[in-house]
């Protein structure tokens, strides 16, 4: 897929979660793209600006959140010769929290306090039966503020970062690990105080040479050029440290362009091997997980826009069987 060598480096910040991928996407593309020569060296700064939200359907009462991230950061590049290059990316602003903070994947909310509270309420009811009604007026209340799960009210500002490291011998192949921390700023609701924390790393094959274009006269027995193939592993922790879990992804995608304007369009989709954290009591299982992205250059900047939709076919305590679905869309400025 023909991408300008600035378009690419904006894309290796995207905002996007679980990370962001659309650069490994375009990083096979050949396609006139310019690669810096063995030993040359480049540093571009970036700004984006995104706003996106989380819809858990698949969980009882279907939470939802939103946040507006504003990254601000840059890459370094190193030409290695062969199309291949080295870079280091990293970005770090404040995120505006609407509901829940942002959470890894299977992420599950314990019981217990649903219970104590259940506990709570028949000891009150026995002791103290003419209060009953006000107090559980007050409960319910309480419970729909503070759980996060039934307000999408604003909540306060936490500050996200990204780190990542690529590698990539040639234009079709790519390895790169990265580091999302998030620091959110004061207890609320379901969101404790502290740093969570997300690791992840990547491979990625392009199986074509990605100048795939329908704009210029390619058919749809070009996209096999657009073909590409990736696995990633990643893992996550809450802020008071609890280890959420783990997934696998392997996935087949297709990256095409469409038009004079350089609509860039990336479609990918497979299984996901998902091992839950031992706080969750769940096992192990086997979900599906895409990802579509679109994206259009306008002069120095990038507008984008992304949905990823998961599919759960597992019912159990605190998870549910049905749909997640993260959006986002924004711009990425580079200088």
């Amino acid at each position: 897929m023909f991408r300008s060598r600035s378009l690419l480096l904006a894309l290796l910040l995207l905002p996007l979660v679980p990370a962001p991928s659309a650069l490994a996407h375009g990083s096979h593309g050949g396609g006139g793209e310019e690669s810096l020569e063995a030993g040359e060296f480049d540093f571009t700064p970036l700004i984006t600006v995104e706003g996106h939200g989380g819809f858990d359907t698949n969980l009882e009462g279907s939470p939802k959140h939103y946040a507006v991230d504003a990254l601000f950061g840059g890459v370094f590049e190193w030409g290695l010769g062969n199309g291949g290059s080295l870079s280091i990316e990293a970005a770090v602003g404040p995120t505006l929290v609407w509901g829940e903070a942002e959470h890894f994947y299977g992420k599950v909310h314990a019981h217990d306090d649903h219970e104590e509270h259940d506990d709570h309420d028949h000891e009150e009811h026995a002791d103290h039966d003419d209060d009953h009604d006000d107090h559980d007026h007050e409960g319910h209340a309480h419970e729909g503020h503070d759980d996060g799960h039934g307000s999408t009210e604003f909540q306060r500002t936490d500050v996200r970062g990204y780190l990542q490291v690529r590698y990539a011998p040639n234009d079709r192949l790519s390895f790169a690990v990265n580091w999302n921390p998030y620091f959110v700023t004061q207890d609320q609701g379901h969101d404790v105080q502290g740093l969570k924390n997300e690791i992840g790393a990547k491979v990625l094959w392009a199986l074509g040479d990605g100048d795939v274009n329908f704009g210029l006269g390619d058919g749809l027995e070009d996209l096999v050029n657009g073909v590409f193939l990736s696995v990633e592993h990643r893992q996550g922790w809450e802020s008071d440290g609890v280890w959420i879990g783990n997934y696998t992804d392997p996935r087949v995608g297709v990256g095409f362009t469409i038009g004079s304007d350089q609509i860039n369009v990336s479609i990918e989709a497979g299984p996901r091997f998902y091992t839950p954290g031992s706080y969750s009591g769940l096992d192990q299982r086997t979900d599906f997980a895409g990802e579509i992205e679109l994206l259009v250059p306008v002069g120095d900047a990038n507008l984008f826009a992304h949905w990823q939709p998961t599919y759960s076919g597992t019912d159990a305590p605190g998870w549910g069987e049905g749909w997640q679905h993260h959006i986002g869309t924004g711009m990425s400025f580079t200088f």
